[in-house]
């Protein structure tokens, strides 16, 4: 069937200024309503949860999103899509762990068995994993704990894999940490309390029904999948099938049944492809300003999509990104990805351009510098996804 409509790229671009909440017209209130607003906030560097909430939100500090995240617990920390820490709204944690967590805790503990019984920790790996796990559960049950003071209590996460050869590669890795990760892609155990500053990513792990109290079951399998969907075409929409596949990490089979799951539509878009949205959501956003934006490293819009012409120029990718594909900090003006952001030692936003946006775009950026040098207010970002631009950015 041919898409009766077509979106262009120029919506597309709209579309992200006003959904993702980057427009300053935009912007929304609150550390929940900026975390719906992109379906998940990326989690795997720690400050890319409060700087992603800070772009899209007004009048919102550090500590707002440390009590949203710790105090009232609206938003929870979840390793879900493609084996990724994500910043959950609360309520959509059930469809994760029917769906992209389950997928990926299938996937570790195959891998965890293996390991365990190929290092000689244990000849039955699953039932190692299996002691482990309600070890941990039964310690948790007494109160929150870090890795390291669980691997110090618990003999059941004594051991480590690796080490085994002189290659630079191969050093040993500790067992404990893979027992939590399957713990948390299953639901029982979640990150609580941060024991370090919000740049840093220091856990303190407790029991999901300790922290929760109220503990939903998790969706069935393809009611899970049909959710996140649905929420990803409302942040994300139109978006191809491939872009849905690679976002959740999961198959063609999953990605088709979840759009017929919620009515999706087809539509045309202008590399030629087909794109999906709700049904109800055909019509253009109508006339943006441009705007300018400074997003953090794995920020969610520019993770959002496997396919990104439409707001990034192929040219630029090896600039603004790592070879795995993780993004740096990046630079919008009006709805494409124009440079990059790092700063200097006192703390001060410095723009790294890739292309002349003009007076006009260059003045909003700048803004936008000073509002978030103003916003970090001295604290200096350290990233472990740092793009080459950024590091060029930061030489003398």
């Amino acid at each position: 069937m041919t898409p009766t409509r077509r979106i262009s790229d120029a919506e597309r671009r709209r579309r992200i200024a006003v959904r993702h909440a980057l427009a300053p017209s935009h912007r929304l209130d609150g550390v929940a309503a900026a975390t719906r607003a992109m379906t998940v906030l990326h989690a795997t560097e720690a400050a890319t949860v409060h700087l992603a909430v800070a772009a899209r939100a007004e009048a919102v500090t550090p500590a707002d999103v440390d009590a949203a995240l710790y105090d009232d617990r609206c938003v929870v920390k979840q390793l879900a899509m493609r084996r990724t820490l994500f910043v959950f709204p609360r309520e959509l944690l059930p469809a994760a762990w029917g769906s992209a967590s389950a997928r990926v805790a299938a996937t570790e503990r195959t891998r965890i068995a293996k390991a365990i019984a190929g290092a000689g920790i244990a000849d039955d790996g699953a039932a190692w994993l299996d002691a482990a796990r309600t070890a941990t559960l039964a310690r948790l049950a007494a109160g929150p704990a870090s890795t390291a003071e669980l691997r110090a209590e618990l003999p059941e996460l004594a051991g480590t894999v690796g080490g085994t050869t002189d290659k630079p590669w191969d050093r040993p890795v500790p067992v404990a940490p893979w027992v939590l990760t399957v713990l948390g892609l299953e639901g029982a155990a979640v990150r609580g309390r941060n024991a370090g500053h919000w740049r840093l990513n220091k856990p303190t792990w407790c029991r999901t029904e300790d922290w929760l109290d109220d503990v939903p079951e998790p969706l069935d399998e393809a009611v899970g999948y049909a959710e996140l969907v649905r929420r990803w075409l409302a942040t994300f929409g139109p978006g191809t099938a491939a872009d849905l596949q690679w976002w959740l990490g999961s198959t063609k089979t999953a990605v088709r049944r979840a759009l017929a799951d919620v009515g999706a539509v087809e539509v045309a878009l202008d590399d030629g492809t087909a794109g999906w949205v709700l049904a109800d959501d055909v019509e253009d956003v109508g006339p943006v300003e441009p705007w300018a934006a400074l997003l953090p490293t794995l920020d969610p819009t520019v993770m959002g999509w496997r396919v990104r012409a439409f707001y990034l120029d192929p040219a630029h990718v090896p600039f603004l990104f790592d070879t795995n594909g993780n993004a740096g900090t990046t630079a919008w003006w009006d709805g494409r990805v124009v440079g990059c952001w790092v700063q200097d030692d006192r703390g001060v936003v410095r723009l790294s351009l890739l292309e002349d946006v003009g007076p006009v775009g260059r003045a909003a950026l700048e803004v936008e510098a000073e509002r978030l040098t103003a916003w970090l207010d001295g604290t200096v970002i350290g990233n472990v996804y740092a793009s080459l631009q950024m590091k060029r950015a930061r030489l003398p």
